[in-house]
């Protein structure tokens, strides 16, 4: 990543879109749990990213694209790099449920 990278802004309903249209796809919310129960995108798992090393237990198969978001993008962007790092094939940040346009699922 570099430094401009900083300072690009992720639309998370493309991305959403993206994730719809990809076989066997995880949609990955990194925010803390009292986060997610107050709302979060349907289909996604809870995985906070102080938990990020746990996500074996969610998806355990490497190859597994995985879609993540946060509030705003910044955890995400985080989580992706980690993911990377811990060897998963396939993390795409697509940025904060800020900027979601569809309902939420509480």
């Amino acid at each position: 990543m570099g430094f401009f990278d900083l300072f690009k802004h992720t639309d998370i309903n493309q991305g959403l879109a993206q994730f719809q249209q990809t076989f066997n796809a995880m949609l990955v919310d990194v925010r803390t749990p009292e986060e997610y129960r107050d709302g979060h995108i349907p289909g996604s798992i809870n995985v906070p990213l102080q938990q990020i090393e746990d996500i074996d237990l969610e998806v355990s198969d490497m190859s597994t694209p995985l879609f993540v978001y946060c509030r705003s993008g910044a955890r995400s962007r985080q989580a992706t790099a980690m993911l990377q790092e811990m060897g998963y094939e396939e993390v795409h940040n697509i940025g904060g449920i800020l900027d979601y346009k569809g309902k939420v699922e509480l």
